[in-house]
């Protein structure tokens, strides 16, 4: 089949182009771009006063599938991926089992095949059962189709066993993704330690677990030569030490999603439970650094960290209640609103933040449109506006502190494989 999307404004940060024209895809490849109103195929899609751009790829999300399907499975978060114009999603490794075997990448690889909306790649677990000890059989996992390692949620709190961990990492090129947690610091934490959890009466997680956190797993990473990606960045401390370690020729990178730029821990007064998350919601302060973070390159992509919880899981007292929020429909609005329209990024260094920077971290497929790549395509709406609600959020859960907010921008559609999805 031939698809032409007509008459679009095609922004490609990896080729440099930002121009009006027509783009070709052919047999599930991209064929090339040609002058505005010329192209001809079987399916043509009028993209006027539309964005066509690289399909967005979030490197970090959880869909929950296999175990805790209750909450998303790959169907539904991957359909919320589509509205939200992602065409591939990474998701992590705490399922049930959790993703540290072959058998469980594999899989995940074919349930995506047989009803995903968008492309989805595994990452494997670290260690096994993500207890922290024992390292998975990396080789097995990367032979599967797993992407990147990481425990995630469950940060390695022993240096020998991290250390263990880069070196096979290393051995194979494969990055090692970690969520930075000192939890002697933070035991019996729900949320960021300051004015608010001690009028709030609930116990703080200090800003400088992460930052001790991140200082050693820099220092590991120089030791062993593996390549180091640092998840969901929350503290003006980790910009620095990004900073300082790219400096200093470390291959290290990072991401931040919006709630740690949007929203402060103020959003957790009056106990609300869909504005907690690990790393919690820092101060003003940390957000200015990770806005000036991404506005200089330090911060290197955007990702959600999208974290479906079933409500009744939500209503809970505060400390109970599970970390975590949604991030896949509400990202790109988020992203275009606070940093395109303040500024901050122009549209082109977003999309590069979001589909082009992104696969060449994980060293995925897609992130460009370049003639031969594989054709994932997402076409942006900068005029749409929405209101995030619960009847119009794709995913199972509701668990978002952005409902009820205005949102502007959005997807027209996304091409995956040269498949089109439509959001509902």
């Amino acid at each position: 089949m031939n698809l032409i999307l007509k008459n679009g404004r095609i922004i490609d940060p990896s080729q440099n182009i930002d121009r009006i024209a027509d783009l070709i895809i052919e047999d599930g490849n991209v064929s090339g771009i040609v002058d505005a109103g010329t192209g001809v195929g079987d399916v043509v899609r009028d993209c006027t006063g539309l964005v066509v751009a690289p399909g967005l790829i979030d490197i970090h999300v959880h869909l929950r599938e296999p175990g805790f399907e209750y909450k998303e499975d790959i169907e539904s978060g991957t359909r919320a991926a589509a509205a939200g114009g992602f065409t591939a999603v990474c998701c992590m490794p705490n399922t049930n089992p959790s993703i540290d075997t072959a058998a469980v990448v594999r899989q995940i690889i074919e349930r995506a095949e047989q009803v995903g909306s968008a492309r989805v790649y595994p990452i494997g677990g670290l260690t096994r059962n993500m207890a922290g000890d024992q390292l998975s059989e990396i080789a097995d996992l990367i032979s599967a189709g797993a992407c990147a390692i990481s425990d995630d949620a469950f940060p390695i709190q022993n240096a020998e066993t991290m250390r263990r961990g880069m070196e096979y990492c290393a051995q194979f090129g494969v990055t090692l993704m970690t969520h930075n947690e000192d939890q002697a610091l933070t035991h019996g934490g729900a949320m960021n330690e300051g004015y608010n959890s001690t009028v709030m009466g609930v116990p703080g997680i200090p800003r400088v677990s992460e930052d001790i956190a991140v200082a050693r797993n820099i220092m590991l990473a120089k030791l062993t030569g593996s390549k180091l990606h640092l998840l969901h960045i929350s503290t003006a401390g980790t910009v620095e030490l990004l900073r300082r370690a790219k400096a200093d020729g470390i291959m290290v990178t990072g991401e931040s999603g919006p709630h740690y730029w949007a929203l402060t821990d103020d959003a957790t007064q009056g106990y609300n439970t869909n504005a907690k998350m690990n790393p919690p919601l820092r101060t003003p302060e940390d957000n200015e650094a990770i806005i000036a973070g991404l506005k200089d390159g330090t911060i290197d992509c955007i990702a959600t960290d999208h974290a479906p919880h079933a409500p009744y899981e939500k209503e809970q007292e505060f400390d109970r209640a599970p970390f975590g929020i949604l991030g896949l429909e509400t990202c790109f609005p988020m992203t275009y609103m606070r940093l395109v329209q303040t500024g901050v990024l122009t549209l082109n260094e977003a999309i590069n933040k979001m589909s082009c920077i992104p696969a060449k971290i994980l060293g995925l497929p897609g992130g460009t449109l370049a003639p031969g790549s594989v054709a994932d395509v997402t076409v942006l709406d900068l005029n749409k506006t929405w209101t995030v609600a619960p009847n119009n959020i794709n995913s199972k859960s509701k668990n978002t502190p952005f409902m009820g907010w205005e949102m502007v921008g959005g997807a027209a559609f996304t091409v995956v494989g040269g498949r089109i999805f439509t959001p509902d």
